[in-house]
């Protein structure tokens, strides 16, 4: 099998985060979302993998390079136009061939991996096996109906009143005669080629989907407030080691990751949270869910339930920082002018809290 990963959009949502990076490499827990999801496909045992790029293509190919760091093979394929799901299947097909292949949007993280998934579909003789949870919002995803024996009988792409609460999750098993489908259909209203139309056309040609349901999470990080879900359910997962510096002063719990490099002074971290390589943590609060990235200074200021990005400065921070998403590159300061006043510029799309 094959692995085909989209890392495509402009990820508007998450503006203005994304205004200069792709949203597929915004950190979770300290490692891009797109690295878990190349993580979970080499698990499953699968070495060749295809990504589909768009406006962040040099992005995607510095940060992932060839594969090597994860023993795996990279090509790319460049998707001038976020034209949809099936058209990124369509513009692969040199990539694939014939072989059988798994799709995973490459801003999606999911618990538990997609091993068990690929070994069932590997020995199936299912041309397509989907992946369904169910969720409060079906408005907001494509979202499938079951008939009274567990079967599909209709897909639909952001229905305006769902009839079904079963959302596919951005994880999809094919053979090659999706190839035939996706050549087969004509763009939706949105302009786009549907995934849920060319799985509709497996369907009705009479081809064997299997919908497998999903009882983990699984959250797509499109949004900040799914980005800060995203983080708080992998911190919980991970490995908590310390492999920076700590002095005596300080306070650690026993669900915090230090890494190589950095430095906890005078400084209180609960957990579960991770401080980056070569981050300074001074005279601070670290509290719960949060993750700080690499080459970040924390000083005089109290954080928690936000993700920080490599390189920014927090320091001498009245109040507490908390549900922040704060970027590369950020400095926060509290400024020595007088009188006392908010002084601030702002990005489009930003949000601020002030208190």
């Amino acid at each position: 099998m094959k692995g085909l990963i989209l890392s495509g959009g402009k990820g508007t949502r998450l503006y203005p985060l994304t205004y200069t990076s792709a949203k597929q490499l915004i950190p979770v827990a300290n490692k891009p979302v797109l690295f878990r999801v190349i993580e979970s496909i080499r698990d499953a045992g699968i070495s060749d993998i295809g990504i589909v790029v768009g406006d962040t293509a040099n992005e995607v190919r510095e940060a992932v390079g060839r594969g090597d760091r994860w023993d795996v093979n990279v090509s790319y394929i460049e998707q001038n136009e976020p034209l949809g799901l099936a058209h990124a299947v369509k513009i692969s097909e040199d990539f694939l061939g014939d072989d059988r292949f798994v799709m995973f949007l490459g801003d999606n993280v999911i618990e538990g991996g997609i091993s068990q998934l690929i070994a069932e579909f590997a020995h199936s003789d299912w041309n397509s096996q989907i992946v369904l949870t169910r969720v409060d919002c079906p408005e907001r995803y494509g979202v499938a109906e079951l008939n009274d024996k567990g079967r599909i009988e209709r897909l639909v792409e952001k229905p305006k009143n769902p009839t079904s609460d079963l959302a596919l999750v951005g994880i999809y098993m094919f053979d090659n005669s999706v190839m035939e489908a996706v050549n087969t259909i004509s763009p939706s209203w949105r302009g786009e080629l549907e995934i849920t139309d060319a799985i509709q056309w497996l369907v009705d040609s009479g081809k064997a989907v299997h919908p497998y349901l999903h009882r983990g999470w699984w959250i797509d990080t499109g949004e900040p407030g799914q980005m800060l879900e995203a983080n708080d359910l992998v911190l919980e997962e991970i490995d908590y080691k310390i492999e920076g510096y700590v002095d005596r002063d300080s306070q650690v719990g026993r669900r915090v990751t230090v890494e190589k490099g950095a430095e906890i002074i005078n400084s209180v971290i609960r957990g579960p949270a991770i401080i980056g390589q070569d981050s300074r943590i001074v005279n601070s609060y670290v509290g719960p869910f949060t993750s700080i990235y690499h080459h970040v200074v924390v000083e005089d200021s109290e954080i928690e339930h936000s993700v920080v990005l490599e390189y920014s400065r927090l320091t001498r921070i009245s109040g507490r920082i908390q549900d922040s998403l704060i970027g590369r590159y950020v400095t926060i300061e509290r400024s020595p002018i007088k009188p006392k006043s908010h002084k601030m510029t702002i990005g489009d799309h930003s949000q601020v809290g002030i208190l």
